[in-house]
C-alpha cells in the first residue's frame, strides 16, 4: 500500500470483516486481485473460484475497472466474466445479485458515455455463454442488476476521490431496504445460516471442474478465433 515501495499484492486470497457505521450489519469480503503477476499467467482456477464464490453469496459485488480499459477485450476481465456467467447459471439460482463496476481514475469523458458501452459489452458476455436448457431465454436482469460508478484518480484528485468515495459508501447504508443497492435481492439466508451456507457454496465450486479452464491468454484468443470464425462465415454466407 505504500506507493513509494513499489507495485505489489495488497490482497491474497479472501479477506472478510463486518463494515463499521452501516446498518443493518454488513459483511465485506476483500478479493486477491484477478490480474496480479502474483499467481502466474497459467494459475487462474484461484481467482475463477473467489470470483464465482463472491457472486453466489453476496449482495453486491464492487468489480474495479481502469477508465483506459473500457471497450478492451482482455483487460476489462471479459473471460473471466464469461466464465463465472456461465458456472453460474448451471449451478445457482438467480439471486439478483447487484454487479456494481466501479470506473477508477476517471478521463474527461463523460460517464454518461461511457456506461452504454460497458454495459453492452456486459449484456454481449451474457448473450454469448453457453446456457443450460432451464435458462436459455433467461435475460440477465434475472441474474443481475448492473451498476455504474466512476472515481477520479486518487493520485491527481485526492480531495474530490476521498469526497466521491464517502458518497459511495452512503449507498450502503440500508442498502436491503426497497430502492436500495440490494433491494431487489433474492434466496436471503439469515445471519444464523450464513456461516453453513458460504461453506456448502465453496465445496461446491471447489468440486466443479468446469472452473479449472485455460489461462486468460488462452480464453481471449478462443473467443477472438470464434468472433473472426462467425465474421468469415457470415461474409461467405452473404456472397452467396
Amino acid at each position: 500500500m505504500d506507493a513509494f515501495r513499489g507495485r505489489s499484492q495488497t490482497t491474497k486470497g479472501i479477506w472478510m470483516a463486518r463494515c463499521v457505521g452501516i446498518e443493518p450489519c454488513t459483511l465485506v469480503m476483500d478479493l486477491e486481485g484477478t490480474d496480479g503477476r502474483e499467481r502466474g499467467e497459467d494459475d487462474t482456477a484461484f481467482e475463477k473460484q473467489s470470483s464465482l464464490f463472491a457472486l453466489a453469496v453476496s449482495d453486491i459485488v464492487l468489480i474495479n475497472m481502469w477508465c483506459h480499459d473500457i471497450g478492451r477485450e482482455q483487460a476489462a476481465n471479459k473471460p473471466l466474466l464469461k466464465t463465472v456467467f456461465q458456472v453460474m447459471m448451471r449451478l445457482f439460482s438467480p439471486r439478483k445479485t447487484t454487479l456494481m463496476f466501479v470506473i477508477r481514475d476517471k478521463t474527461r469523458t463523460p460517464l454518461e458515455n461511457l456506461e452504454p458501452v460497458l454495459r453492452e459489452d456486459i449484456q454481449k458476455i451474457w448473450d454469448s455463454v453457453p446456457k443450460p436448457q432451464t435458462h436459455t431465454e433467461t435475460p440477465l436482469s434475472e441474474f443481475f442488476n448492473v451498476e455504474v460508478v466512476a472515481l477520479n484518480s486518487f493520485e491527481e484528485k485526492e480531495e474530490q476521490f476521498k469526497e466521491q468515495v464517502a458518497s459511495l459508501r452512503q449507498r450502503f447504508v440500508h442498502s436491503i431496504e426497497p430502492g436500495g443497492l440490494a433491494g431487489d435481492r433474492r434466496a436471503v439466508v439469515p445471519a444464523s445460516g450464513f456461516s453453513f451456507s458460504a461453506q456448502q457454496m465453496w465445496k461446491i465450486i471447489k468440486e466443479n471442474k468446469d472452473l479449472d479452464l485455460p489461462a486468460h491468454k488462452v480464453m481471449v484468443a478462443t473467443v477472438r478465433c470464434e468472433e473472426i470464425s462467425n465474421e468469415k462465415y457470415a461474409a461467405f454466407t452473404a456472397n452467396e
